[in-house]
């Protein structure tokens, strides 16, 4: 099944957190596009990120975001 453009807009945005650190955080703004402000929401939904407009990734977001950037080292490899 392929990825669905809500799902792709989720992974736009924790790749956008840094996985090597938690000491780094993210904040989305109120003039961000609707995409990302939704998607942020949905993340913190999902318990992933500690605020609904960014914040820093929780324990199971820097997991997701470390396996998030090893797919795309592997795809972008050539």
């Amino acid at each position: 099944m392929p990825f669905q453009p809500d799902l792709l807009e989720e992974l736009n945005m924790i790749v956008r957190f840094n996985p090597s650190s938690l000491q780094e955080g993210l904040k989305v703004h109120s003039d961000a596009s609707a995409e990302v402000i939704t998607a942020t929401q949905r993340l913190y939904d999902k318990g992933l990120i500690t605020q609904p407009d960014g914040g820093y990734l929780t324990d199971l977001g820097h997991e997701l975001a470390q396996h998030v950037q090893s797919v795309q080292n592997i795809l972008q490899s050539p």
